[in-house]
């Protein structure tokens, strides 16, 4: 995730106190990673330390040293947190000062509390409910979401409900400064313990809809669900692909024609049907336009839906992905999949990236997304034909775990049909720690990736010595084989050689 918007003191700090005190009980590797976290934690872009080798069988507990060093540079951080967990019925909120560069004079209020007892807290932690309010006066939209979300029949339960920093024509909770609450809010959740990291959802009413549904294709690989309510967004603004992984609940007025919201609701509701009948495993989906409703509708049905579907899936081996910017930001990286360099490279415009892992294969699209307006209605765009073209250029790196493939055979990662990599992954720390500070996410914390250079696929067969002694070797068919053997060899590193 992006480290794009950290306040000015928290640098002055590092610059003056740049090392932190030696913890007492830890590894060097621990140690060093900690320092590496803090500093990037602090965008001062530091260099991974050096590290030392691993092998699969030591994944588990590395994967348990890098989260406690992840753990550590977060609690050195001087910035404001989220407070004490404590029962939502008490009416005290807490704020956070968002930074001057992304907005001026920007305090976020909030609300951050439990629904329950205390002793039904579920043993994986809280789900998490973000509710976005709507449009009206700010203050009163504060209230008016404090106390829906009491009354929503969702127990045992987290919320967090924040009341817009600012007011104005065109201001949205998905611009840069509400970027960096979220990303915050995703961080922080993911360290604490009373939230369970794979039940954090979006949701919101009116101008909140449109928000929980951009920020649902926007952050779809951190959560198990979104809902909203009252809304519906042109789908360019909200790519229904990205809710690929997770269950997205959408009920709208039937009778709702402002802004064309119930029209909109409708194509959304079409554009998930098609996709679920390509994919009916990968979208889980509930639209709807309610009968005899315009914008106000009944709100106490949609976060009981969510609460009864799965928990996120971190690692699902099908992945759909639309890098779209909001407000001049794009993600770097989506699921497991990071990109290096942009296919197209300072040149607007999108890219569409899908994944399928099938015995050890990866397969991979890389293309460009054009959009062609299809339908206009007072001015607002409302539909849209897509075409895709295959880029020829761009890095992408492919981060896998023994959820992933099976780290004992070979690995073959494909893109736009052609291959860029087969052979045995080696785990390492350095892939460990460069997937949780990219992502911030317990759970992608992972040993190993494939780059994939687009501009250079695998071609050619190398010529080596019957003495060569780069282990493990395959045959053309993936069976391991010894070194001296003559034929068709494929090393670890891919590469095809002759030994004679």
């Amino acid at each position: 995730m992006r480290n794009f918007f950290l306040q000015k003191f928290l640098l002055v700090a590092a610059l003056l106190f740049p090392a932190l005190p030696t913890l007492a009980n830890t590894t060097d590797d621990e140690q060093a990673l900690t320092q590496y976290f803090y500093h990037h934690l602090l965008d001062m872009n530091p260099s991974l330390p050096d590290l030392s080798a691993i092998d699969w069988t030591d994944v588990s507990s590395a994967q348990e040293m890098v989260w406690r060093a992840w753990q550590q540079a977060n609690a050195q951080l001087v910035e404001d947190g989220l407070p004490t967990l404590a029962p939502l019925t008490n009416e005290d909120y807490n704020r956070w000062i968002l930074p001057e560069d992304l907005e001026p004079s920007a305090i976020m209020p909030f609300y951050f509390g439990y629904k329950g007892e205390a002793s039904e807290r579920p043993e994986t932690g809280y789900p998490m409910y973000i509710f976005l309010h709507g449009s009206g006066e700010k203050d009163e939209e504060f209230a008016l979401a404090y106390n829906l979300c009491r009354k929503f029949e969702d127990a045992p339960s987290v919320y967090f409900i924040p009341q817009i920093p600012n007011e104005g024509d065109y201001y949205r909770w998905w611009q840069k400064s509400k970027q960096y609450a979220w990303e915050r809010l995703i961080r922080l959740a993911m360290l604490n313990p009373d939230i369970d990291p794979d039940r954090l959802f979006f949701i919101g009413i009116s101008e909140g809809a449109y928000g929980s549904q951009r920020l649902a294709s926007f952050y779809g690989d951190y959560l198990a669900g979104a809902g909203p309510m009252a809304g519906g967004e042109p789908l360019k603004n909200a790519p229904a692909e990205n809710c690929f992984n997770l269950a997205f609940n959408l009920r709208t007025g039937a009778n709702d024609t402002g802004f064309y919201r119930s029209t909109l609701t409708s194509y959304a509701q079409q554009a998930f049907k098609k996709l679920k009948t390509g994919w009916p495993d990968a979208f889980n989906y509930s639209i709807s336009l309610v009968p005899d409703c315009a914008h106000k509708i009944p709100y106490g049905e949609t976060t009981p839906w969510l609460a009864q579907q799965p928990s996120r899936n971190p690692y699902p081996k099908n992945v759909q992905w639309e890098n779209f910017d909001m407000d001049g930001q794009k993600r770097h990286g989506y699921f497991n999949l990071w990109e290096e360099e942009n296919p197209l490279g300072t040149k607007s415009g999108r890219v569409f990236y899908t994944q399928m892992i099938n015995d050890n294969v990866v397969t991979l699209t890389i293309d460009k997304v054009s959009y062609t307006v299809m339908e206009t209605r007072d001015g607002i765009d409302l539909r849209w034909n897509k075409s895709r073209k295959a880029l020829t250029t761009g890095k992408l790196r492919v981060y896998l775990n023994p959820e992933l493939i099976d780290p004992t055979r070979p690995v073959t990662v494909k893109a736009n049909g052609q291959v860029y990599f087969y052979g045995v992954l080696e785990p390492s720390l350095a892939d460990m720690a460069t997937s949780v500070s990219g992502y911030y996410d317990k759970r992608r914390i992972y040993p190993a990736s494939v780059l994939v250079d687009l501009a250079a696929p695998l071609t050619g067969i190398q010529h080596a010595k019957t003495n060569t002694k780069q282990l493990p070797v395959f045959d053309l068919s993936g069976r391991r084989i010894q070194p001296n053997q003559p034929g068709i060899q494929i090393d670890a590193n891919g590469q095809k050689k002759i030994v004679r």
